[in-house]
């Protein structure tokens, strides 16, 4: 049984269809990507996977229960955590604070032992852990997102294009820390418009255009493709 399975998933905003009949699967211990260009529906998927947007038809399996109608923070239960796009960090609250709050869903003793982990997995934060998170930088505040996801003690890991905005520098690190969390055995489902990047950590990949699912092959197959390269990844 897959970690996760979509099918024929339907979303929409009003009269607009978002997710035009989209399924795909995630396998235990995967790093699969979602690419695709603006509008292509990638961070629709992504809210309705966390209960946030509910779909109009279709079905979201995790670990073979169907979550469309469970709310979002019965999904955090079940243990899907999300890094949302624009990292969403609460500005006045310190970086501990915000920590904290990704494991609300927790006990306090299992809340403090996750946010150790993720000062170990980002030494940067424990420095700053006093510190507003709004007085960070892109890179830490990406960091915040992703360790506040981290405390819910996720089985799934939702990150919705997190290189969004930040330095080369800082995209090669905070892809490096994703490289870690997987050998934690924390599945990654990864939506990310820097294709290459996110093929190179990926074991798969799917592309969505205008809200359909219209390709998916192994992350290798994904880089060396000519079309993929036309499109995505900067050159033909």
């Amino acid at each position: 049984m897959s970690l996760l399975t979509v099918e024929n998933l339907r979303v929409s905003y009003g009269q607009i269809e978002a997710l035009k009949g989209v399924s795909l699967h995630v396998e235990r211990g995967e790093v699969v990507a979602i690419l695709g260009s603006n509008g292509a529906g990638k961070t629709t998927l992504m809210r309705a996977l966390s209960g946030l947007l509910k779909p109009k038809s279709g079905k979201l399996l995790f670990e073979g229960e169907d979550i469309v109608r469970r709310s979002a923070d019965s999904i955090v239960r079940l243990g899907i955590g999300q890094s949302p796009e624009g990292r969403r960090v609460f500005g006045t609250l310190t970086v501990a604070e915000n920590l904290r709050l990704g494991g609300y869903t927790r006990p306090n003793a299992e809340i403090s032992q996750s946010c150790k982990t993720v000062y170990g997995i980002f030494p940067q934060l424990y420095e700053r852990r006093t510190q507003l998170a709004g007085t960070l930088s892109g890179g830490e505040q990406q960091m915040v997102a992703i360790g506040r996801a981290l405390v819910s003690k996720p089985k799934l890991l939702l990150l919705d294009e997190p290189s969004l905005g930040l330095a080369p520098i800082i995209i090669r690190e905070i892809f490096r820390v994703l490289g870690e969390i997987r050998k934690t055995g924390v599945t990654i489902l990864l939506v990310e418009q820097n294709a290459r990047t996110a093929l190179k950590l990926a074991d798969r990949g799917y592309v969505l255009e205008v809200g359909r699912c219209v390709h998916e092959a192994p992350a290798k197959e994904l880089l060396a493709s000519p079309e993929m390269q036309a499109a995505y990844l900067g050159h033909a």
